[in-house]
């Protein structure tokens, strides 16, 4: 009697929950997935033709060619250049502000760019490769470059976009980092110490390896950032000039609100979560092995 009171209460509590996540988080994915099979009112798979049919152009410095959702190459880009800088960059500042003095109000600054809005860091990225006012073309003048408006050419503003958001990640990784090195032994540096390896050595044999399950978390995290990236280019580029600086998340959004087509819209969220579950499940799983 007292197991199924104690059942009963615990059906109480949970119900409630259970019902808020059914009403927001199940039924509108179920919901998407259906209207990216129907077209007109009838099942096919014409919506999934139409968004891999359009070809969206891929402006690179030399480079110009359409391919069918060449959104998610955009995307890619963001993952091959702006992973590997805010991750090394995140463990390069942990590692050199550890020991030093006032490093703590160091980190604090830097971290503001994380807990920033990211339409506010959008509008700062705007700002900073700005013609007139920029702080790069301000520092690009001292080698005697003229100014350039890098948000406005097809060549450079998906580039802009990327460096520019670095300032506005590492913030995560190095505190991730910080706090993973706080759990390292000092034991086992002293000891590396007798034994004459270098600092080189130590941070290659030692701190790299520990910290190999922080690692996987930041690579994770930073890989479903950049996937649904959508605010910074919004705000910033609005994906252009042309579709330059497009990505998935701004692609879905704009076959949704812009052109009212909420088929094709529900065909890339489609894409955006299987790509999502293929990044996370392996890497959630290498963080439960590392364990």
């Amino acid at each position: 009697m007292q197991r199924k009171a104690t059942f009963t209460h615990l059906a109480i509590f949970i119900l409630p929950a259970l019902l808020l996540i059914c009403i927001f988080v199940f039924y509108p994915c179920l919901r998407t997935i259906s209207l990216s099979f129907f077209s007109e009112g009838k099942f096919s798979l014409h919506n999934y033709y139409e968004v891999l049919k359009s070809r969206d152009t891929i402006n690179l410095e030399g480079f110009s060619k359409g391919f069918p959702l060449g959104t998610l190459f955009h995307n890619l880009l963001w993952i091959i250049i702006h992973l590997p800088l805010t991750t090394f960059l995140g463990l390069t500042l942990a590692v050199y502000l550890k020991n030093v003095k006032g490093g703590s109000i160091i980190k604090s600054i830097i971290f503001l760019g994380m807990v920033m809005p990211m339409i506010t860091g959008g509008v700062m990225i705007r700002f900073i490769f700005d013609k007139n006012i920029g702080i790069v073309n301000e520092f690009l003048k001292l080698f005697g470059f003229l100014p350039k408006a890098w948000t406005a050419y097809p060549e450079t503003a998906l580039f802009s976009l990327i460096f520019g958001s670095v300032w506005l990640w590492a913030g995560f990784s190095m505190i991730l980092y910080s706090a993973g090195l706080e759990t390292i032994p000092k034991d086992l540096y002293e000891a590396a110490q007798i034994d004459g390896a270098s600092s080189m050595k130590m941070f290659f044999k030692i701190t790299i390896p520990l910290l190999k399950p922080i690692t996987i978390v930041i690579v994770t995290m930073t890989m479903l950032w950049e996937l649904k990236i959508f605010d910074i280019v919004y705000v910033a580029t609005m994906g252009g000039p042309g579709s330059a600086s497009n990505v998935l998340a701004l692609q879905m959004y704009t076959y949704a609100f812009k052109a009212l087509n909420f088929g094709k819209s529900s065909v890339v969220a489609v894409f955006l979560t299987i790509i999502t579950l293929a990044v996370s499940i392996p890497m959630a799983r290498s963080a439960g092995e590392g364990r």
